[in-house]
């Protein structure tokens, strides 16, 4: 099993090669999400995590440029932040707590909340941007299969569009992108 630091440097890592990969004219195309540019797919990661951890754990990531800005500065000092962070081994004897999800060791909800959506926004900076779309199996199934019994908890949560259905043959990537709303 791996760490969360180690995921985060896998899952952060592709990401940013999607990040970089973005040619200057390409960061208004529209995105997968539903009134979203590929720049929105960098905004969304920048933004919310801050303010999640900053309000569960007293956390502070440090901030850079404006997504409007610089939306590759942006993602790189935030990313190098969130790595920062789990790096840091006081980070394990953290706990982070939300009304939502209780209280869990700060670097599983890292994990958890955190990464899993950098790994699943991946594909809509990519499909954005006409990059790679390609996302490891490995990670999709594991996403799938923790997702599915929370499907109805999930749905009401707000962040995850209606199902799209898709035969029980597809592989699993698109599998998984249906399952949170969108159209592989």
């Amino acid at each position: 099993m791996t760490s969360a630091a180690d995921e985060h440097h896998t899952v952060a890592g592709a990401f940013t090669e999607r990040v970089r990969g973005v040619s200057p004219e390409a960061w208004n195309n529209p995105a997968p999400c539903e009134d979203w540019v590929a720049r929105d797919v960098v905004r969304h990661l920048v933004e919310w995590f801050p303010a999640f951890l900053k309000s569960g754990a007293g956390v502070e990531l440090p901030q850079g440029p404006s997504v409007d800005d610089d939306p590759v500065a942006a993602w790189t000092v935030h990313s190098d932040g969130v790595q920062a962070l789990l790096d840091d081994p006081a980070t394990a004897g953290k706990v982070l707590s939300n009304p939502h999800i209780g209280e869990v060791p700060l670097d599983q909800a890292v994990d958890r909340f955190y990464t899993a959506d950098v790994f699943m926004h991946t594909w809509d900076l990519a499909r954005a941007s006409g990059q790679e779309e390609t996302l490891d199996p490995g990670r999709c199934a594991r996403l799938l299969d923790g997702m599915l019994p929370l499907d109805d908890v999930l749905r009401k949560s707000g962040q995850y569009g209606p199902r799209v259905e898709v035969p029980d043959s597809a592989d699993v990537q698109t599998r998984l992108l249906a399952f949170i709303g969108r159209n592989p």
